[in-house]
C-alpha cells in the first residue's frame, strides 16, 4: 500500500467513527492468515503495516528453540513481490465488514437508549409468526405475536407506531423488539397528542389496558383551575380521537386522578355513577354501591369495566347494587364506618354525554350534577 492510500483509510475511519489502529490491527491479521494461505507456509506469519509510508511486510515465524508452552520463534522475511495488490483486496474487505460492524454499533447505541420510547415505521413483513417493521433505512425492528393486540392485522408498506421494549446484540444486526400492546405506548400516544402531557403540566397517573378492547387512564394537573380530563379529550374529543385511531378503535376512558381511595375508584368506573364507595385498608378492597339501573354499567361487558379500574386503582373492587347493599346492611353504615360519598370528587358535573364526553360544568352544592344534568336525572 502507499502512503495515499494510508491518508485515504485514515479519512474513512474518521468519517465512520472506526478506530484507526484497531482498523490497521485487524487488517495486519487478515493479511497474515491470507498470506499464509498463498505462499503455502508451514508455520505462522506476521504481517506489518508501516503506520506512516504503508509499505507492507510478510515475515514467517519460524521456530527456532524455547520450550513447547514458550517457543522462540525467529522472523523470516517472505514478503511477495505482489504483496500491494493482495493487500488491497484484502483492506477492502476488511475495511467493509468493519463499516458494518461500526454501523450495527451505532444503531445498537442510538437505539438502546430509546427503550421506553415510541418510533414510527412501517410493515415491511407481517405473517404469523412476526411482524417487520421499518424505521428507516438499514433499520428494522421486530413486533412479535405476543405484543400484538389480538384485533389487528397488518398490511405491506402500513405506518404504525409501537413502544420499544428491548435492544439487544446479535451476531448480525442489533435486535430492536417493540410492542403494540404495552401500556407505556398509549402514554407516549397522549404525549404526541397533548401538549400538556408533553410539557409536564398534565401527568397520567396510571394506565390500565385490555390491548385493542379497552383502556383507561388516570390524569391529574399540576397546574390549579386546569381540568387534566378536558386537556387529554381536547376540543369536541378530538385529542382522544387520535389517540383512538391509532389504536384501531381501542375505547379510550380518561378519568382524574384522585389521592383519595374511594374517590379515585368511583371515578375509576366510568362511566357509570356510584353512590357510595367504602373502603377497607386491611383488605387494601373497596365495596362500590351503585344505583341498581347502573350495575351492569359498572361492571361492563364480562366483567371487563370493573377489571380495568381494579387495574388502574390498584384496588380490589365488589361492585354491588343498592338493593344488594341494603340486604347486606351497607345502604346505611355507621358514622365514621369509612363511607365515602362519590360527590366529594373534584367539584365537576358527573355526567357524561352521549360522545362519551364529561360534563365541563361545575357541580351544584351538594349534588353531583350541574343545573342542567341534575333536572335530566330527576325526570
Amino acid at each position: 500500500m502507499s502512503s495515499e492510500l494510508m491518508d485515504a483509510l485514515r479519512a474513512l475511519a474518521r468519517e465512520k467513527n472506526i478506530d484507526e489502529l484497531g482498523m490497521l490491527d485487524r487488517l495486519e491479521s487478515n493479511l497474515a492468515q491470507t498470506y499464509r494461505k498463498i505462499l503455502d507456509l508451514e508455520n505462522d506469519c506476521r504481517v506489518v503495516i508501516d503506520r506512516e509510508t504503508g509499505k507492507i511486510r510478510v515475515y514467517e515465524l519460524v521456530p527456532v528453540g524455547g520450550t513447547e508452552e514458550e517457543p522462540v520463534f525467529e522472523e523470516q522475511d517472505v514478503t511477495p513481490a505482489d504483496v500491494s495488490r493482495t493487500a488491497a483486496q484484502t483492506a477492502k474487505s476488511v475495511i467493509l465488514g468493519m463499516i458494518r460492524d461500526a454501523e450495527r454499533e451505532q444503531i445498537f447505541d442510538e437505539y438502546q437508549d430509546r427503550v421506553g420510547d415510541s418510533v414510527t415505521g412501517t410493515v415491511q413483513q407481517s405473517d404469523s409468526r412476526y411482524t417487520l417493521i421499518k424505521l428507516r433505512e438499514g433499520v428494522e425492528a421486530l413486533l412479535p405475536p405476543n405484543e400484538q393486540p389480538p384485533t389487528e392485522r397488518y398490511d405491506h408498506n402500513q405506518r404504525i407506531k409501537a413502544y420499544i421494549i428491548d435492544v439487544r446484540k446479535t451476531t448480525k444486526e442489533p435486535s430492536i423488539v417493540v410492542s403494540r400492546t404495552h401500556p407505556g405506548l398509549l402514554k407516549r400516544l397522549f404525549e404526541l397528542e397533548v401538549p400538556e402531557i408533553y410539557d409536564g403540566i398534565v401527568e397520567i397517573k396510571s394506565v390500565a389496558r385490555e390491548p385493542g378492547m379497552r383502556s383507561k387512564i388516570a390524569v391529574s394537573s399540576r397546574e390549579p383551575g386546569l381540568d387534566p380530563v378536558g386537556a387529554c379529550v381536547g376540543p369536541k374529543g378530538s385529542r382522544v380521537r387520535m389517540v383512538v385511531a391509532e389504536l384501531r378503535g381501542e375505547r379510550i376512558d380518561v378519568v382524574p386522578w384522585s389521592d383519595d381511595a374511594a374517590t379515585f375508584v368511583a371515578h375509576a368506573l366510568s362511566p357509570a355513577k356510584v353512590n357510595n364507595v367504602i373502603i377497607s385498608d386491611p383488605e387494601h378492597s373497596a365495596t362500590v354501591i351503585v344505583p341498581d339501573d347502573q350495575l351492569s354499567l359498572a361492571i361492563g361487558k364480562e366483567g371487563q369495566n370493573a377489571r380495568l379500574a381494579a387495574k388502574l386503582t390498584g384496588w380490589r373492587i365488589d361492585i354491588k347494587s343498592s338493593s344488594q347493599a341494603v340486604t347486606a346492611g351497607l345502604a346505611k353504615p355507621a358514622a365514621g364506618g369509612g363511607e365515602t360519598s362519590a360527590d366529594q370528587g373534584d367539584g365537576r358535573c358527573e355526567a357524561v354525554t352521549a360522545s362519551g364526553i364529561r360534563c365541563r360544568n361545575k357541580s351544584r352544592p351538594g349534588s353531583r350534577f350541574c343545573g342542567l344534568h341534575e333536572k335530566e336525572e330527576s325526570r
